[in-house]
C-alpha cells in the first residue's frame, strides 16, 4: 500500500489482493517500527544492532541505507495518518526489543502497531483517485518474455497486460506447521518470481519467533518481543530462568538464540516454557499490551499475573525474491518489496521491528524507481520461466503435510538426515489442485535444498551436525531455478555483478 500510494503520484495503479485490503501480515505486527528518532540514539547504533543480529550475513550497504531512511519513513507514516503512541512530553514513545541496544521502536495502540499502519494506509489507498483496488483476486503467474515482464495471469485464467509489476505478498509462514502468520502467508511472491525465472536468495533463513502463545492450532497468537522488552521473563517448567547463562542480554537476546533456548527447554522437560510479568505492575502491563491481554483472556489467562505458555513458531522469512536497493529483481519490470523480498538487510536473523521498516523503506525506493522509468534489472541470474502446474492432490492435505514435514525436518534444528527425509517426503507429495498449495510446496522444496547446502550454523539456521559458524560460508546464496549461486561476501547489494560461478 505504501508503494502504491507513492507510485500513484505519477502513474495509475491497479492493486490486487487475494483477500481484502489491509488483511496481510502487516496488520498482525505487534511490536512496531525501529528508527533512530530518540535523542540518545543514532543511525550508526541502529546499523550496528542490525548487523550484530544478522550474524555476519547482512549487507552493510543495505543496512546503512535502510536505517538512515527510517526516521523519514516514520514521518511519512505520520503524514499518512498513523497515530503512533506518545510519551508524557508528547514525543514519540519508544520501546526496546530483543537485540536492540536502546529503546528505538515506535508503536501504535500499545501492541497494535501493524493494525494502525494497515488501517491508515488502506484508508489512503481507497480514497486515492489513481488507485484501483481489486480484492479477492489471486495471481497465478507473472508472465514474461525476453525483454521482461508482460503482465499477470489470474487464477481464473484472465490476464492483465503491464510492463511493471510489484510483488508485495508478505511471508511464507504456512510452509511450517507452527506459525504466527495469517492463513494467507503462503509464499506467493517468491513462488511467482521463481516460476517467472527471477532469482531468490537466503531461502534457508527463516526466523522462528521465541514466544508464540502455545495454545491451539496455527496461526498461533504472538506474544510480542516488546513484552520481554517491558520486563517479561521466561521460565522453564521447574521455574528456572530459561535465558540465564545463555546470552549476555538474557531474555532480550537475539531471536534465534532465545527461540532455540525455549525449544530445547520444552523438549528436555516435556512441558512448555512460560512467560511471566507477575513481578511488574499489573495495570501498566495490561495497558501497554491491550491486544495480547485480550487474546490471553480468551483462553482464561491474565497476561499480567498468570504464567503464559509460549512456543517458538515460524515468524518471518529473511529469504525471498532477490532485489537491489530499488526493489528491482533480476527480471526487468519486476519489483519486490516487504517480506517477500530478500534485500540483504536481515542477514541470517532479522532484528526486531526492522520488518515494517523495510517494507516502508523499500516501498519508497521501488516507487521512486518506477516513477523514474526503472532501468537495468538487479544483477544476478535469470532462467527461463516455467508455467504453474497444479494437479489432483487435495490442497488442504498437501498444505498439512508440507507444514508437518518442514517443522520436523527443516525447523529450529536441522541435520543432513532430517533434511534428506524432508526432501524425499516433499517430492513424494502429489501436485496440489490450488495455486496457494502449489506455492507452498515449491518454496518448501527450495528451502530444504538451501538448508542442506549450508553446512554450518548461522543465525536462524542451526545444523546439529555442523553446530559452529564457518567463516567461509558467511555469504548469501541465490537460486535461479534449481541452481544455487554464491554472492560475493563484499558489497553484496552494490550495483555490480556480485555473482561467482554457479555452485
Amino acid at each position: 500500500m505504501f508503494t502504491a500510494l507513492r507510485v500513484a503520484e505519477h502513474h495509475d495503479v491497479l492493486l490486487l489482493t487475494k483477500h481484502t485490503l489491509g488483511e496481510g501480515s502487516t496488520a498482525w505486527a505487534q511490536g512496531g517500527i525501529a528508527a533512530a528518532v530518540g535523542p540518545e540514539d543514532t543511525v550508526t547504533a541502529h546499523v550496528v544492532d542490525t548487523l550484530d543480529a544478522g550474524a555476519g550475513m547482512c549487507d552493510p550497504v543495505v543496512a546503512s541505507v535502510v536505517c538512515a531512511d527510517a526516521p523519514r519513513r516514520v514521518s511519512d507514516l505520520l503524514g499518512f495518518g498513523v497515530r503512533f503512541d506518545r510519551a508524557d512530553d508528547d514525543t514519540l514513545a519508544l520501546a526496546r526489543e530483543g537485540a536492540h541496544s536502546r529503546p528505538r521502536v515506535v508503536h501504535a495502540g500499545g501492541d497494535a502497531t501493524g493494525r494502525h499502519v494497515a488501517d491508515a494506509l488502506a484508508a489512503q489507498v481507497r480514497s486515492h483517485a489513481r488507485i484501483a483496488v481489486r480484492e479477492h483476486t489471486m495471481v497465478a503467474e507473472v508472465t514474461v518474455d525476453d525483454s521482461g515482464v508482460t503482465g499477470v495471469r489470474l487464477a481464473d485464467g484472465t490476464t492483465i497486460a503491464t510492463r511493471s509489476v510489484v510483488l508485495a505478498t508478505g511471508g511464507s509462514g504456512h510452509v511450517f506447521a507452527r506459525t504466527t502468520n495469517p492463513m494467507g502467508a503462503t509464499a506467493d511472491g517468491p513462488a511467482l518470481a521463481y516460476r517467472a525465472g527471477a532469482a531468490l536468495a537466503d531461502m534457508e533463513m527463516v526466523q522462528f519467533h521465541p514466544t508464540a502463545l502455545a495454545i491451539g492450532p496455527s496461526p498461533l497468537a504472538l506474544v510480542s518481543e516488546a513484552v520481554r522488552g517491558a520486563g517479561g521473563m521466561l521460565f522453564d517448567a521447574e521455574g528456572h530462568p530459561v535465558m540465564q547463562g545463555v546470552h549476555p542480554m538474557g531474555d532480550l537476546g537475539p531471536r534465534d538464540v532465545v527461540a532455540r533456548a525455549v525449544f530445547r527447554s520444552a523438549r528436555e522437560t516435556g512441558r512448555d516454557v512460560v512467560m511471566s510479568l507477575a513481578h511488574l505492575d499489573p495495570e501498566r502491563a495490561r495497558a501497554r499490551f491491550p491486544d495480547i491481554t485480550a487474546v490471553c483472556a480468551t483462553h482464561g489467562l491474565d497476561l499480567a499475573t498468570d504464567p503464559i505458555p509460549v512456543t517458538p513458531a515460524a515468524h518471518y522469512a529473511m529469504g525471498g525474491v532477490l532485489t537491489d536497493l530499488s526493489g528491482r529483481t533480476t527480471i526487468p519490470g519486476l519489483w519486490a518489496v516487504g517480506e517477500c523480498a530478500s534485500t540483504g538487510l536481515h542477514g541470517a536473523n532479522r532484528l526486531a521491528s526492522n520488518g515494517l521498516l523495510e517494507a516502508a523503506a523499500l516501498g519508497e525506493r521501488a516507487a521512486a524507481d518506477i516513477a523514474a522509468g526503472g532501468g537495468e534489472p538487479a544483477p544476478g541470474p535469470r532462467v527461463d520461466a516455467r508455467p504453474l502446474t497444479t494437479g489432483a492432490g487435495d490442497a488442504d492435505a498437501v498444505r498439512t503435510e508440507v507444514g508437518r514435514i518442514m517443522w520436523t525436518g527443516c525447523g529450529l534444528e536441522r541435520d543432513a538426515e532430517g533434511l534428506a527425509i524432508a526432501a524425499g517426503e516433499l517430492d513424494a507429495l502429489p501436485r496440489p489442485a490450488t495455486p496457494e498449495a502449489a506455492n507452498l510446496l515449491d518454496i518448501a522444496r527450495l528451502a530444504v535444498r538451501a538448508a542442506a547446502l549450508r553446512e554450518e550454523s548461522r543465525g536462524a539456521h542451526f545444523r546439529t551436525d555442523f553446530p559452529d559458524a564457518d567463516p567461509t560460508q558467511a555469504r548469501r546464496t541465490a537460486w535461479a531455478g534449481d541452481q544455487p549461486h554464491h554472492l560475493k561476501p563484499a558489497d553484496m547489494a552494490t550495483p555490480t555483478n556480485n555473482f561467482t560461478e554457479a555452485v
